[in-house]
């Protein structure tokens, strides 16, 4: 059994796209809790089994798995005939899971430090800044319409899931800005954007 412990309006609402995206909710007990909110006071949420009280949090028979890129892996190997992914075997495997790590370790880290204005030469030297992460992007898109090539993949709906929120952070390169575009307009991302709307109205 998959369950999934999901807030409204949060990281692990890309998670609820995603599993549009496999076809696969019918399979998941999606569990809504609260989270810390920026600037909210928040004494934590009982029904949250994340060890730090965060979203998103995937429960398959038992067994936790959390952070996103983890968690989109995970979904994306179970549901490989969807072919969101690069399966064990493929070719184009190692680059799939290089897109998904280079999130955790690059994306995350550089956008959030930008926007706390907070600067130093070793956090540029281990995460790198926003000029490389913006001229990796580039290079990647320039001549593709997606990261892994033709097709869609969770690879894209990661990574361009935090220009969505926060789109001053994002190149201004115009292939880059066609492809938040053009992953924004997803069926599975109105779906996901009408979910929480549902759940908190």
């Amino acid at each position: 059994m998959l369950t999934l412990i999901h807030a409204p309006h949060s990281r692990s609402t890309r998670i609820i796209s995603l599993l549009k995206e496999l076809d696969a909710l019918a399979d998941v007990d999606v569990r809504t809790v609260d989270i810390q909110r920026v600037g909210q006071a928040f004494d934590g949420d009982a029904r949250n089994p994340h060890p730090e009280g965060k979203v998103p949090l995937l429960i398959h028979d038992g067994v936790e798995i959390w952070e996103s890129p983890a968690i989109i892996l995970y979904l994306t190997d179970l549901y490989a005939h969807r072919k969101l992914g690069a399966a064990i075997g493929d070719k184009d495997r190692g680059r799939y899971l290089s897109w998904l790590s280079w999130y955790g370790g690059v994306i995350e880290p550089v956008l959030l430090l930008e926007a706390a204005e907070i600067s130093h030469p070793y956090v540029t030297a281990t995460f790198r800044g926003p000029q490389e992460l913006h001229a990796r992007l580039i290079k990647a898109l320039a001549d593709k319409p997606y990261l892994m090539g033709d097709h869609y993949t969770a690879a894209d709906l990661l990574l361009q899931s935090p220009f969505a929120w926060f789109p001053d952070s994002a190149p201004q390169d115009p292939a880059v800005q066609d492809w938040i575009k053009r992953c924004g307009e997803r069926p599975s991302v109105q779906f996901a954007a009408e979910y929480d709307a549902a759940l908190v109205a």
